[in-house]
């Protein structure tokens, strides 16, 4: 396997984190991402001019990327940065158009990749625990149209989102594999309600209640009934993302710890040079490299033919980050005293966006467990 950047994405990669650096300090992140909005419309219309949507999206749909590589050189740059913006939304809400949309469809493409379309999928809700096929929202023909009734729960930033992903159920029962189907529905939707809120990592996320949303026959994404592939196929994608995000927000936390334990001094010596302290520090940077090798095997296997194998490889880089990251985020602080939890230092913000990962898409006990049952 070829572990280098190609020149295309070495330029991404270096544009990308240039601009983080220069014009995303902590003040500005916590600032945006603690407000009223949750995310900076501006860095999110430059992250997009940037071309770090488009690089999500494969060439032949109108964006320049769209392999494994891509998005998680994307989501490692946007984790090390702290960044809170719609992105995972506007990946996954591509990835289901390029994957199943129809012409008319995939129209929102370009409005995806330069920023001006807000999009999320909803499909999580209070009960279903992350399994996929456990869907209650339903979704019935009248006439030439659907109507859909039903909540979901935790949409980040749902309640901004101009084009929203829902998936609902068109026949069986709760948690039948079959009669699953998704649809794409405008944010403002007559019957569709949102309440918004801050999250505690940043960020905004809304609880979605539909009520006799009428929508027109063309919303249906895919075809009826068959939307459990599609939709693990999409969050397949999101796995990655997140995960990518998370291993570079342990990279900051473990550079910013590091150089902790070279400055600050305690008997007139750094304390990094005590050696119970090495040890801790050895021990978390084994566990990081352990986290990247996970999530390197992951995007390789994004785009292999073999379901089970790919789907094994993204479970245990969600797993093994959502482990690793929880270690970061305890031994860091740790390190760090009590200054670690302090609202000044960018780690508690780094600490807590490492601990709600684990909570997207799948927890590490759900990723294990599913690991498991993939043989």
């Amino acid at each position: 396997m070829n572990f280098e950047l190609n020149e295309d994405r070495r330029m991404l990669a270096d544009a990308l984190g240039r601009y983080l650096s220069e014009q995303y300090p902590a003040e500005a992140r916590n600032h945006a991402a603690y407000g009223p909005l949750g995310y900076s419309p501006e860095t999110f219309a430059t992250l997009a001019e940037i071309g770090a949507i488009g690089a999500l999206v494969p060439e032949a749909d109108g964006g320049f990327g769209g392999a494994g590589a891509d998005i998680a050189l994307v989501f490692q740059t946007l984790g090390r940065h702290l960044v809170a913006a719609p992105m995972l939304g506007a990946l996954l809400v591509a990835r289901a158009l390029t994957e199943a949309g129809s012409p008319a469809q995939r129209a929102h493409l370009p409005g995806l990749m330069d920023g001006s379309l807000l999009a999320a999928l909803a499909h999580d809700e209070p009960a279903n625990h992350y399994e996929l096929e456990r869907v209650a929202t339903s979704a019935r023909r009248e006439g030439d149209a659907w109507v859909l009734d039903g909540a979901k729960a935790v949409v980040p930033f749902g309640d901004q989102a101009q084009l929203l992903l829902i998936s609902a159920r068109t026949a069986g029962g709760v948690a039948d594999a079959q009669g699953l189907s998704l649809f794409l529905v405008p944010g403002d939707a007559p019957g569709l309600a949102t309440r918004g809120y801050g999250r505690i990592d940043g960020g905004h996320a809304a609880e979605v209640t539909l009520q006799g949303v009428r929508l027109g026959a063309d919303a249906l994404l895919g075809e009826e009934g068959q939307g459990l592939a599609l939709l693990e196929r999409i969050v397949g994608y999101g796995v990655l993302a997140l995960s990518a995000e998370s291993l570079g927000a342990m990279g900051r936390a473990r550079d910013d710890t590091l150089e902790y334990l070279r400055t600050r001094r305690q008997f007139g010596v750094p304390i990094g040079s005590f050696q119970a302290l090495q040890h801790r520090m050895a021990d978390l940077l084994l566990e990081v490299e352990q986290a990247r090798s996970a999530v390197t095997n992951a995007a390789a296997a994004l785009d292999v033919a073999d379901r089970t194998a790919r789907e094994k490889a993204l479970s245990a880089a969600k797993y093994t980050v959502g482990r690793v990251g929880t270690l970061v985020a305890e031994e860091a602080i740790q390190l760090h005293g009590g200054i670690g939890v302090t609202w000044e230092l960018p780690l508690a913000h780094y600490a807590k966006r490492l601990v709600m990962i684990d909570h997207q898409l799948g927890d590490m006990d759900h990723h294990l467990a599913r690991w498991m049952a993939l043989g």
